[in-house]
């Protein structure tokens, strides 16, 4: 068991997002579903939480009720090798959310991720400060993160 464990609140969809996420990272897989029982406080034989992984990540789902929402000061980074990877999560997991700015987006379920290539980092810390600030300028640009307009700022 891993030592920390994200705890994710939904109001009452918390299967439909574990197999919405499962169905999008490989390497992932259903854990355990509970329910709840006669005693509640959820309607008996609906899902009270979801354990589930993704690639190598342990989550749990609780479905808990409408009283608390997902916010941006919370979200999953996803960290990808390649333009590929990057285009597929964006597209997946915006599917049905909203696409925002420098990565970030919010799937249908309210939750944030940030889908960025791992290059970013490397550019961004670049010990140039002209050519880290052409790669900072480039992002705030963008919406879904791109890699070789990214190298071209850094080249200048």
């Amino acid at each position: 068991m891993q030592k920390i464990t994200p705890f994710l609140w939904f109001d009452n969809n918390a299967e439909e997002a574990m197999n919405f996420y499962v169905s999008i990272f490989k390497n992932s897989k259903v854990l355990t579903v509970s329910r709840y029982g006669e005693a509640g406080p959820g309607p008996a034989g609906t899902v009270m939480t979801a354990e589930f992984e993704l690639d190598g990540q342990e989550f749990v789902a609780l479905n808990g009720g409408p009283r608390f929402q997902f916010t941006e000061a919370i979200s999953f980074v996803v960290n990808c090798e390649t333009q590929d990877e990057v285009d597929y999560f964006w597209e997946k997991l915006s599917e049905g959310g909203t696409k925002s700015r420098c990565g970030w987006l919010k799937d249908r379920f309210g939750l944030w991720w940030q889908v960025e290539p791992t290059i970013l980092a490397e550019l961004l810390g670049d010990s140039d400060p002209e050519k880290s600030k052409r790669v900072m300028e480039a992002m705030l640009k963008m919406d879904k993160i791109e890699i070789e307009p990214l190298k071209r700022a850094h080249e200048g």
